[in-house]
C-alpha cells in the first residue's frame, strides 16, 4: 500500500526528506518518544491525537500541547533530548522523518523559509490558545473556539467531547453543564460531531 503523505508535507518538504517519510501507526496509550531521551524522529501527526505532558515532582502530569494534525515535536528539532512526554490519547497514524535528515535539509534556504513560517503559524495558534485558556468562564471559552477554530460559526470535533473538555482546562462534567445551559439559551446547537454558534448576542 502507497503511504498517505498529506498536502502539507507535500508542498512543505524538499524530496530527499519525502523519500525518507515512514508511516507510524499507534495505539491509544502508546508513548511517541519520552522525556529526557534523545531526539531520533519528527513526526508529523495524521489522523488520531498524541499530547505533550510533562510531569511535576509530584507526580502530576500538565498538558502542554493537544495535537490532532501537524508537527508535533517540533520544539525538540535542535535540542539534545526531547522536553516531554508524547503519549498517544486517541489511536491514528504518524509520519516519521528522520530527526538528523531533517536538521541536515535546512540548510536549503527555500526549505529553511517553509518551516520558519509554518512556526509562525504555529506560534500565533498557541497564542490563540493562551488566549482562550485566560478567559474566565467556560461559556466565553467555547465561543472563542468556535469563533476562532471553527468556519462560518461551525465547530467541527476532530476528537470527543471529553478530549474538548481537556483542551479547554475544564472537567468534560463541567463542559456537559455548560453546553445545556448554552443550548437551553439558544446560543449553541450541539450535534455528535460539531457545535454551531447560533446567537452571538449572547456573548455579554
Amino acid at each position: 500500500m502507497d503511504l498517505y503523505i498529506p498536502q502539507t508535507l507535500k508542498e512543505l518538504l524538499p524530496d530527499a526528506l519525502l523519500s525518507q517519510c515512514k508511516a507510524h501507526p499507534f495505539a491509544k496509550g502508546e508513548y511517541l518518544f519520552h522525556l529526557g531521551k534523545a531526539p531520533e524522529y519528527m513526526f508529523f501527526i495524521v489522523s488520531g491525537e498524541a499530547v505533550l505532558s510533562r510531569s511535576n515532582p509530584h507526580g502530576e502530569a500538565t498538558i502542554l500541547q493537544r495535537c490532532k494534525g501537524g508537527f508535533l515535536s517540533e520544539a525538540s528539532l535542535l535540542t539534545d533530548v526531547y522536553h516531554c512526554d508524547a503519549i498517544a490519547t486517541h489511536a491514528g497514524t504518524a509520519i516519521t522523518l528522520p530527526i538528523q535528515s531533517f536538521r541536515s535539509s535546512l540548510k536549503d534556504e527555500q526549505f529553511s523559509s517553509k518551516w520558519i513560517k509554518l512556526l509562525s503559524r504555529e506560534i500565533m495558534r498557541l497564542r490563540t490558545q493562551s488566549e482562550r485558556l485566560g478567559l474566565k468562564d467556560i461559556k466565553s471559552k467555547l465561543i472563542h473556539l468556535i469563533e476562532t477554530d471553527g468556519k462560518q460559526g461551525t465547530l467541527v470535533l476532530e476528537s470527543d467531547y471529553k478530549s474538548l473538555a481537556s483542551e479547554l482546562g475544564i472537567t468534560h462534567e463541567a463542559l456537559y453543564r455548560s453546553l445545556s445551559k448554552m443550548e437551553a439559551e439558544g446560543l449553541i446547537e450541539k450535534q455528535q460531531n460539531s457545535l454551531r454558534l447560533i446567537n452571538k448576542l449572547f456573548r455579554a
